[in-house]
């Protein structure tokens, strides 16, 4: 099972993916927590270019192929072996990210995504998403609760200074993708109470 986390900044992926691990870990259930960018010491690398604030001019095409590099690592070095031993994976951010981040908002061609798609992740897809939704005012404002206790967080903030305009393309696009792929994709309101999200996702995943 390849499970995945979308949503903009400030959602609550981290926590809800904690939560999911550990019921998974009580299950005995074989799994595998990750995230993108950096979960290599290669992709590592590539995230402190691509998140660190002082980056503000990199070239969206740069940007993009800084993602995919750090995604054929991790698909190489993490994901599909985990996959192929039969383990669980639950990764924070994947493929929708780049669509969504690089090709809706920054207007990158979704068609050149498409192109690359299969060559990068060849037949690997997520067997179920899971995007929290919020409203962008509210996940700004967590994520920058977030960085402001963090200096690590602090560092890795340049796309929390992009516009409030960037970051509702972001929620839009992500919308627009689970009318789509409504039986892969499942939006649950970020904003309610971690509990209550939590619930939503072992709902989806186990009754």
């Amino acid at each position: 099972m390849f499970i995945t986390f979308e949503g903009i900044e400030g959602s609550g992926k981290t926590t809800q993916i904690k939560r999911l691990h550990k019921v998974l870990k009580d299950r005995k259930i074989p799994c595998l927590v990750t995230r993108e960018p950096g979960a290599t010491n290669i992709g590592l690398q590539i995230r402190a270019i691509l998140l660190n604030q002082k980056n503000k001019k990199m070239d969206p095409l740069a940007e993009l192929f800084l993602y995919l590099a750090d995604r054929c690592q991790h698909m190489n070095e993490k994901i599909q072996p985990a996959l192929s031993k039969g383990q669980w994976v639950i990764s924070d951010r994947f493929w929708d990210a780049t669509v969504v981040y690089q090709g809706m908002a920054r207007g990158l061609q979704v068609k050149l995504l498409n192109q690359l798609r299969p060559r990068i992740l060849d037949s690997t897809w997520p067997d179920k998403t899971f995007l929290l939704d919020l409203p962008v005012n509210i996940g700004l404002a967590r994520a920058w609760e977030r960085i402001n206790h963090s200096e690590e967080s602090q560092k890795e903030s340049r796309f929390e200074k992009e516009t409030k305009a960037f970051h509702e393309k972001i929620r839009r696009g992500y919308l627009t993708l689970a009318r789509k792929e409504p039986e892969r994709i499942t939006v649950i309101d970020a904003s309610l109470p971690p509990d209550k999200i939590h619930r939503q996702i072992i709902e989806v995943l186990f009754d």
